[in-house]
């Protein structure tokens, strides 16, 4: 068979079963390890995308939720509802936040890339928009569905080098 019907087949035999646009996201896993990768979107906002007296309160709220999950790095966009939905918790676990260009469809791949290879076997915590990244983020991450759209809604994905990833639904502050 030519070189290149075979490379086809393997193509198409590593993508059987799995959804046009299906990305695998253990592809970037290190052998031998899990991987949690905590979601939430930022906490509640006024018109002018500040965090609400609410918003801040489920923001201090995210502590007692994960503050106990050995988080090793928090993530976000360099949007100030993100950065405050996040910093209670980075400042209780004394971690410095990683900033992260807004998230975009094109971006996805590359932040949920980094998270992988550079924490393999770590807790890390992402937040995000409800303008379409955290679908996109949610899908990448193995889940279907929406994903962590409504205010509060904390998704835990539980990521092996090799297997089905885990998702658990919970939810944050009141």
């Amino acid at each position: 068979m030519p070189q290149h019907r075979l490379l086809l087949l393997a193509i198409f035999i590593s993508f059987a079963g799995c959804p046009v646009g299906c990305i695998d996201p253990t592809a970037d896993a290190n052998s031998g390890t899990t991987t949690t990768v905590i979601l939430i979107r930022h906490a509640e906002r006024d018109n002018f995308f500040i965090l609400t007296d609410k918003g801040h309160e489920r923001a201090k709220a995210l502590i007692e939720a994960v503050g106990n999950m050995s988080i090793k790095a928090i993530y976000s966009p360099d949007l100030a509802r993100d950065l405050d939905t996040v910093r209670p918790l980075a400042t209780h676990l004394g971690l410095k936040i990683t900033l992260i260009p807004r998230i975009s469809k094109p971006v996805v791949d590359r932040v949920v890339s980094e998270i992988l290879t550079r924490h393999p076997g770590e807790a890390v915590l992402l937040v995000g928009n409800g303008s379409g990244s955290l679908r996109s983020l949610h899908h990448r991450l193995g889940g279907t569905g929406e994903g962590p759209y409504p205010y509060g809604d904390l998704f835990i994905y539980t990521i092996p080098d090799r297997g089905p990833v885990k998702i658990i639904k919970s939810k944050f502050g009141s």
